[in-house]
């Protein structure tokens, strides 16, 4: 299996499966010198991890980080920097159900198709569980360009919006409630959703907006390498995500150029911003905003009809401990690869200019 790896300079690989022993993962090509934050790294994993509300999973995992390689007295080395994260609560029995028998909207299909085989225990590397890996990551890019700002929220779920624009929220209420929205009364009503389409067995989907501020000009490349090109491949890696759209988004396609053009300060800043904080693929200094869309998951407690490996329609009822809304969990995963391209891309630029 190949694509396990992410980055150019900053680079991660992960591996290990939901059901094995352990996930983790290397990072290459992290600076030495970096004073590493450990309870911050484990603070991010807690975020992710499940079991932390009713609203999500209830499979408890502590999903506590373990360092093998490249640091030393808590600053990296500049060596490979190794980890693991083992896994303590697998109900292996729960899948059992589906060992011949392809789930609807899930990677079992495809899966054993291209390799001839599939670990059907959690959906096994298809798992969100990898992304924990990308969080321990992520929270090592934030530490490294700790200047640059990264936040996430629950901007909608189902028909629910935050009807307000990002710079009129409060992001240190992000973590304030469950849902991690950081508009209180929208959050009560994402919550009350989630948990009736829970009761029904059911699962829905949302988005979740992300803010890059105090980004310096000039990370990007201007042709295939630009700079949302890359965050949106990052996001778009992310399971279960659908669609990504920064600055104006699809908004702008019903705009004409007069209303969409960002006018200029003389300081070089612009009195709006609806290129996202990027033209020409690259950074020009002013926020950087994007929104990303995840479907509902697919494994619903319901009845549904799937595909056997006999090729017969079956009916099927999922089983087991899954999210209703992957979204509140999803929150620090994308800010975790946010972080990954943002770090990238700085050693990138260090690369190109002296200045740097």
């Amino acid at each position: 299996m190949a694509g396990n790896s992410f980055g150019k300079l900053f680079k991660l690989t992960t591996y290990g499966e939901s059901h094995g022993k352990a996930i983790g993962g290397i990072i290459d090509g992290c600076p030495s010198g970096i004073k590493l934050d450990f309870e911050a790294i484990q603070e991010e994993l807690n975020r992710r991890k499940p079991g932390q509300s009713k609203i999500v999973t209830q499979r408890k995992e502590p999903d506590t980080v373990e360092f093998y390689s490249g640091i030393f007295e808590g600053f990296t080395t500049g060596t490979p920097i190794g980890f693991v994260i083992h896994n303590t609560n697998q109900k292996s029995k729960d899948y059992t159900h589906i060992k011949d028998v392809y789930r609807p909207s899930h990677a079992d299909y495809t899966y054993e198709k291209k390799y001839g085989v599939r670990d059907y225990r959690g959906g096994g590397r298809s798992s969100a569980r990898e992304t924990a890996s990308r969080v321990v990551a992520g929270a090592i890019a934030k530490q490294m360009v700790s200047n640059i700002k990264i936040n996430a929220f629950t901007s909608s779920v189902g028909e629910i919006f935050i009807d307000k624009p990002y710079q009129d929220l409060d992001f240190s209420k992000i973590e304030s409630n469950v849902i991690r929205c950081p508009d209180e009364a929208t959050a009560e009503k994402m919550i009350s959703k989630i948990e009736d389409i829970k009761k029904q067995g059911d699962t829905i989907g949302g988005t979740i907006t992300c803010v890059i501020q105090n980004v310096p000009i000039g990370l990007g490349e201007p042709v295939f390498d630009k700079l949302h090109a890359e965050l949106g491949k990052a996001m778009l890696s992310i399971n279960a995500v659908k669609g990504f759209e920064y600055g104006s988004g699809f908004c702008g396609a019903k705009m004409k150029g007069s209303e969409h053009n960002d006018l200029f300060n003389v300081n070089g800043t612009t009195k709006t911003n609806l290129s996202g904080g990027i033209q020409g693929g690259i950074s020009n200094g002013m926020d950087i905003y994007f929104r990303v869309a995840f479907k509902p998951v697919a494994t619903v407690i319901q009845k549904q009809d799937a595909l056997n490996s006999a090729g017969e329609i079956v009916e099927m009822q999922g089983k087991g401990r899954h999210d209703p809304c992957v979204v509140p969990r999803a929150v620090p995963i994308v800010e975790a690869m946010a972080a990954l391209v943002i770090a990238d891309n700085v050693l990138l630029r260090r690369q190109e200019s002296r200045d740097w």
